[in-house]
């Protein structure tokens, strides 16, 4: 998810710098993928315009950025001209994903760039040089483009509250990095319309909608566009716009539809199997009866929580609109987002799990956004369903702390850092808390997740091993394991053998053709590559092999230790160690000569593993994957050791 520095001040009062707010989001959980400081446009005004000599086209300016000096700029566009105020990307600015750098050009330098609205993203006019208005004050950013420092960061599906910056504004808060601003709108009072809602499916607990009647849409103000373009999405107008606003604002999915599209009542229901949807790309899908969808009289609107419709989509030119928020649960989301084939941000976050208390204020949000551009009239506001839904609330004793992580921390410390985090702590009898979250932290169930969080927010950093006595301890089998397989991975590195680690699953094709044993088919599985349970190291061994063949690496040594699983109940698994060799044994020298490997490179690899214990060598019986005359199965006692 990426937002801008100076989005998350708008809820964070803080004095860290964006170097220090990545720092501290990396301590406390929240991965930091990618950060940028990106160098503004500014407006700069021409103040002399020559021909380049030798060129029909270029011309050389000097331009006021607001500095002490005087810039000079090579610049091609038709309607440069004294007196004009554009845009200047100066060295430094990335402009269309290529940094702008000081240089020559035809021999005469040029220290910047005059730019259009196309190369700003900010409109598809590419006929010249942006031009502004001529009371611009010269130097100050170009308005609708993203200026601030800007943070890309890695979101696990168990915390799905960083998926709003005040999510990350009230973490960054109770971690110690500022005052968390709680600036929340007030709920939009219900309201009698010309049209009502109605749920026919369990599938959608609330459901809430505003009718707004004689808007004028128009491009949403400079502080959207510029904190949507940091998120990296282009603004269109400001009903879609602020949609998708509050979307990453407050983690909760919106949508626009035409109201003079629609035929009647909004219904919440599933789709009828063979039921055909256009989205508002123009792509066609066939639903089925697992499929959740708004409609109308006519037929589908969009498919609930993951994308609109096309019927009904909001345009320039439309009046009159419906602002939708509501609360879908997640399996039924995710499963048909799955199945389609569609991804989106709204899907994305539905998938797991959004705060089921947001539809209110984010719908009064987006309203006032939409009015403050558009204008317009609230002539309906309707809510179906729920209107509350209470969070669950988890026994807690302080000392489970301790007991889990082995870090005393003072009952005190404890409850500051809850209630920092919007959690409502009462204490019952024999010291027992009863811990109630926030309703956007949908991932607390448990007295773990509250020490999870504790441990988060006190600092990993504080948790040691003070106290811990190593001696005379038995160790696990575990333990055992652990140290056994850690041994031989030492052996086989030691013979000239690389490592290989591959997933725990593997493809039910490649291994049908390996191995007679049962294919244990993933229900949910993450790729079509990988939908079963891999049942030997085999087949991954040799995709990785033929990866490295088709780029040229033929000269392959490598193992791989792990788990391969013989059934789908618990324990029916047990480690295996698989070998490969391919090509020749070193690469072509004069000193020396090498040879193609073969059978008895991997036999002494075997017999180097088993050291000097008694084997015997069995050829009958050959697997799938083995030629039947050049196979050998080496026995140690009456075990298989290969």
């Amino acid at each position: 998810m990426k937002w801008s520095y100076e989005w998350l001040r708008e809820y964070l009062d803080t004095e860290y710098s964006p170097e220090q707010i990545c720092d501290m989001l990396n301590r406390t959980g929240l991965e930091v993928e990618d950060f940028e400081n990106p160098i503004p446009v500014v407006a700069a005004k021409i103040v002399d315009c020559k021909q380049m000599e030798n060129s029909d086209h270029l011309h050389v300016l000097m331009v006021d950025d607001g500095g002490d000096e005087l810039r000079q700029v090579v610049c091609g566009a038709p309607n440069v001209r004294v007196g004009l105020i554009s845009a200047l990307a100066r060295p430094g600015c990335k402009i269309c994903g290529e940094t702008i750098k000081a240089g020559k050009l035809r021999g005469v330098m040029s220290n910047g760039m005059m730019c259009s609205e196309r190369e700003l993203g900010l409109g598809d006019d590419h006929t010249g040089i942006m031009e502004l208005p001529d009371d611009t004050k010269l130097g100050t950013p170009v308005p609708g483009i993203a200026t601030s420092a800007i943070f890309d960061t890695g979101i696990t599906p168990n915390r799905p509250d960083y998926l709003a910056v005040r999510g990350i504004a009230l973490d960054l808060a109770a971690c110690g990095a500022g005052h968390y601003i709680a600036n929340v709108p007030d709920i939009l009072p219900d309201k009698k319309g010309v049209r009502d809602v109605k749920i026919m499916t369990d599938r959608c607990p609330t459901y809430r909608m505003a009718e707004i009647h004689g808007i004028k849409n128009a491009p949403s103000n400079s502080k959207i566009a510029s904190r949507l373009i940091a998120a990296g999405i282009n603004p269109k107008n400001a009903c879609v716009d602020a949609t998708n606003y509050i979307c990453y604002d407050m983690s909760q999915p919106l949508h626009c539809f035409d109201a003079d599209k629609i035929n009647g009542s909004i219904i919440i229901r599933t789709a009828q199997n063979g039921e055909m949807f256009t989205d508002l790309f123009g792509n066609e899908y066939e639903l089925t009866d697992k499929d959740l969808v708004i409609a109308d009289l006519s037929g589908i609107l969009a498919l609930a929580g993951i994308v609109g419709g096309e019927r009904a989509c909001v345009h320039d030119d439309t009046k009159n609109i419906i602002i939708e928020s509501a609360y879908f649960e997640p399996v039924g989301i995710r499963k048909t987002a799955k199945r389609l084939g569609l991804s989106t941000d709204a899907s994305y976050r539905y998938e797991r799990g959004i705060d089921p208390n947001a539809n209110a204020v984010a719908l009064s949000a987006a309203a006032k956004i939409i009015m403050d551009a558009c204008g317009g009239e609230i002539v309906g506001v309707c809510n179906a369903g729920r209107t509350e839904f209470t969070p669950n609330k988890i026994a807690y004793n302080p000392a489970f702390c301790l007991q889990r992580t082995g870090v005393d921390m003072p009952t005190q410390k404890q409850r500051e850092i809850l209630e920092s985090l919007q959690f409502n702590v009462s204490e019952g009898k024999g010291g027992i808390w009863t811990i109630t979250p926030r309703s956007a932290r949908v991932d607390m169930t448990a007295p773990e997740n509250i020490v999870s969080d504790l441990i988060r927010i006190y600092g990993y950093e504080k948790v040691g091993t003070n106290g811990v006595v190593e001696s005379g301890r038995v160790e696990s089998a575990d333990k055992i394991e652990q140290k056994t397989c850690m041994g031989l991975k030492r052996r086989l590195k030691s013979l000239g053998l690389n490592e290989n680690i591959s997933f725990g699953f593997g493809n039910s094709k490649i291994e049908s053709m390996l191995t007679n044993k049962p294919i244990i088919s993933v229900s949910n599985p993450i790729t079509v590559d990988f939908d079963c349970m891999r049942n030997c190291l085999l087949g991954n061994q040799l995709i990785a092999l033929s990866q490295n063949i088709k780029r040229g690496f033929p000269n392959v040594a490598m193992f791989e230790l792990g788990t391969v699983f013989d059934g789908d109940m618990p324990g029916a698994e047990h480690t295996q160690i698989c070998i490969i060799r391919s090509g020749t044994t070193g690469p072509k020298h004069w000193m020396k000569r090498s040879r193609v490997v073969d059978v008895f490179d991997v036999k002494a690899d075997i017999l180097d593993l088993i050291g000097n214990q008694k084997y015997t060598i069995e050829t009958d019986n050959a697997p799938l994957w083995a030629h039947p005359y050049k196979y050998g199965r080496i026995m140690q006692g009456n075990k298989k050791n290969c």
